[in-house]
């Protein structure tokens, strides 16, 4: 497959990869976009937008899923036929054990989510249509807040960043992450991290790294292999950095070393180039890949892996093979003519350079196409 894609490019045409139904109109991906490809790029806003749209997708596979269930205690299936004689659904098979626990774990993540979207609705803030809009509004009130209760200081040294950071935010406040956030798409989204204090290293930086530049400091991300950090002061010079997840604990050269092999398997120096400061749209795209990856475990979940994947070819620097992904996934999800359009669209686009491998893309889209007989 081709390596990145720059420039405007093309992101999902109208009507694609709409969530699996999630209604948007497509004026969030558009501000999305727009966001992107500002000369300063606004991290917050992208953030909180993912957040809207990863929500109302979930949202909708939940009460499809939820309507699923009702059919089968009311005796029909999916289709609204009536079981066999057996009192099992017609042409059911077998149930798998495998996937129970985490199931458990997605009934119970989504018990809270419904609880708080009802919260929300009674208080007219719930992610759908104007809600939108204030529930963007709201979180940017709250990092407004957090940094509000930052004291004024201009002559900190980065250390006292740090340090004044993490008693806020991780010390006062609760701003931390554990090995079971993982385990949520909650943890990736901006809102839920505000309201939950909890979630993904990479979602609890961009806390940090909002609230800390609102207050005049220096900060920065910093994308470690496997893990995301945050670090003050001047990149090139005099610098510290610290773990959000750990609740900005600071990092010693040696600790950085440790995360990085807790997270790898290996353990050995660092480069120079893994320490870089990363930029809103590069840390927005490590933000959508952990969705995907979220949701690529989840096959229910595909509508907010499509999501994912619409919203990071919206980047202005993407990899080319998401667009390959994304039209392996409509197929996937049955969308054959739509994913068998997408192959070909690829296949165009990479034969130039790789021509072998656009014949072996055209030969899957013809594949597709056939399903539909």
């Amino acid at each position: 497959m081709t390596g990145e894609e720059t420039g405007e490019g093309r992101g999902p045409g109208p009507g694609e990869g709409d969530g699996g139904g999630a209604g948007d109109d497509g004026g969030n991906r558009d501000r999305f976009a727009e966001a992107a490809r500002d000369e300063r790029p606004d991290l917050a806003l992208m953030c909180l937008l993912i957040g809207v749209e990863a929500a109302r997708a979930k949202t909708v596979t939940h009460r499809a899923k939820d309507e699923r269930a009702r059919r089968r205690l009311d005796g029909r299936d999916e289709h609204g036929n009536g079981r066999g004689d057996n009192g099992e659904d017609s042409d059911k098979g077998p149930e798998k054990d495998g996937g129970r626990e985490q199931d458990q774990a997605e009934d119970a993540d989504r018990n809270e989510g419904k609880a708080q979207e009802d919260k929300d609705r009674g208080a007219g803030t719930a992610p759908h249509g104007h809600g939108d809009e204030q529930s963007l509004l709201e979180a940017e009130i709250e990092l407004d807040r957090l940094a509000g209760l930052l004291p004024y200081s201009p002559s900190r040294t980065p250390e006292e960043w740090a340090r004044a950071l993490g008693r806020l935010l991780g010390t006062e406040h609760g701003f931390h992450g554990t090995p079971q956030d993982y385990r949520r798409l909650e943890s990736s989204l901006l809102q839920s991290v505000l309201r939950r204090r909890r979630g993904l290293p990479i979602l609890l930086s961009v806390v940090w790294i909002e609230v800390a530049r609102r207050a005049g400091a220096p900060v920065y991300g910093v994308g470690l292999p496997g893990h995301f950090v945050i670090g003050f002061g001047d990149p090139a010079g005099e610098h510290v950095l610290a773990d959000p997840y750990n609740g900005g604990r600071l990092l010693s050269s040696g600790d950085l070393e440790l995360l990085v092999a807790g997270a790898t398997g290996v353990r050995r120096p660092l480069s120079a180039s893994s320490l870089h400061p990363a930029g809103p749209v590069e840390i927005v795209l490590r933000i959508l890949n952990n969705i995907r990856a979220w949701a690529a475990t989840r096959p229910e979940q595909s509508g907010v892996q499509l999501l994912a994947l619409d919203l990071s070819l919206l980047l202005p620097h993407r990899p080319a093979r998401l667009r390959y992904e994304r039209a392996q996934l409509l197929v996937e999800r049955g969308e054959f003519l739509d994913g068998a359009a997408a192959l070909e669209e690829y296949a165009s686009a990479i034969e130039t350079v790789e021509p072998s491998e656009a014949e072996s893309v055209r030969s899957a889209a013809r594949i597709a196409r056939a399903r539909l007989n």
